[in-house]
């Protein structure tokens, strides 16, 4: 594979899943994590993505634009937002969760609905004080720098004191028969506590994601009530999920 091609690779997987650990881009691409290494460098360089420890990061992940033109597949999660703001009832409790998708939901809820709103984003909470009948609720915890957003310990445990209407997350990988799950272990205690904290789970997943797995998991599919992408329900590649006990928008 060609370096262009290989770079390519490495840039679609980082946007794809917001975080990558080189590992698994070395094992992905069959080279060396040397070889990547100095290719994600490289990206970091020409200001593609951000080289972290041990892995790299989306801009569109870490640096929020107004304009949003750093954002992978903008469209797409503009779609899934469009759709899961109008699972929104007035007067009720949700919980946000961190990424992109999610962000784009709390730009997209209504000016005008009455709401408390809960949430561990940093980025998601500043885009929801624009909005001047939500009262906003900051879950607080280590933060973490790439994600802007809490977690471990503290986290968990505040989120085990509340109970919410509707919980909105994403996902870094879903597969129909194995469930949610990522790579980092952190993030899955947080999505779980996420999760038993609301009455209903409705995850925000755009279908590249669809049938990808990782190694931590983060709960079976029968705990999502419903699973909102960009696509129609009644697409080819929501065939398998459709036989899998969750509503799909």
């Amino acid at each position: 594979m060609l370096k262009e091609e290989r770079q390519l690779s490495i840039l679609n997987e980082v946007e794809l899943h917001n975080r990558v650990q080189l590992a698994d881009l070395a094992e992905k691409l069959d080279v060396s994590i040397d070889t990547v290494r100095r290719d994600v460098k490289e990206l970091d360089a020409n200001n593609k993505l951000r080289k972290v420890h041990g892995g790299a990061v989306s801009l569109g992940f870490t640096s929020y634009s107004p304009s949003r033109n750093n954002v992978y597949k903008l469209q797409e999660k503009t779609a899934i937002a469009e759709k899961a703001a109008k699972l929104v009832k007035e007067g009720s409790a949700i919980l946000i969760d961190g990424g992109t998708t999610c962000l784009e939901l709390a730009r997209l809820l209504p000016t005008e609905i009455n709401l408390t709103c809960f949430t561990l984003s940093l980025p998601v909470a500043q885009e929801l004080l624009h909005k001047p009948n939500v009262e906003v609720i900051f879950i607080g915890g280590r933060i973490s720098k790439d994600a802007q957003i809490t977690n471990g310990a503290n986290t968990v445990h505040n989120l085990s004191e509340i109970n919410v209407d509707y919980g909105f997350i994403g996902t870094g990988y879903v597969d129909s028969i194995y469930g949610l799950t990522e790579f980092d272990w952190d993030i899955v205690q947080t999505k779980k506590a996420v999760i038993a904290a609301s009455k209903k789970t409705i995850l925000l997943c755009i279908s590249e994601k669809l049938n990808s797995k990782h190694r931590y998991k983060t709960c079976n599919l029968n705990q999502v009530d419903t699973m909102v992408t960009e696509l129609s329900p009644e697409h080819a590649l929501l065939s398998t999920f459709r036989k899998q006990n969750l509503q799909l928008l």
